[in-house]
């Protein structure tokens, strides 16, 4: 018998790029631009990973979480890749 999986809730697109646009203004970060020279990720790709449309690879989590100050499990539910909990 199988048995139904509960899913939590995920992130959206725009709620990824609302998090991602709060977080930097937080911090004072003005763009994709400076988010890039201080993590060396392309703004290509961080624009992409914010509007869900590639998953970061586990090489990028590290510089993400130090440049936007924050956990590796708050930037994955950030990035819609895991459930938020409720």
């Amino acid at each position: 018998m199988k048995t139904a999986v509960k899913r939590g809730y995920r992130y959206s697109p725009a709620e990824s790029a609302e998090w991602l646009k709060a977080q930097m203004s937080h911090l004072g970060i003005s763009g994709l631009e400076e988010l890039h020279q201080k993590t060396g990720i392309d703004r290509g790709s961080l624009s992409r990973y914010f509007r869900q449309e590639r998953v970061p690879g586990i090489d990028v989590i590290a510089p993400l979480c130090k440049a936007l100050e924050v956990s590796p499990e708050t930037l994955l539910i950030a990035l819609g890749a895991i459930d938020r909990k409720r």
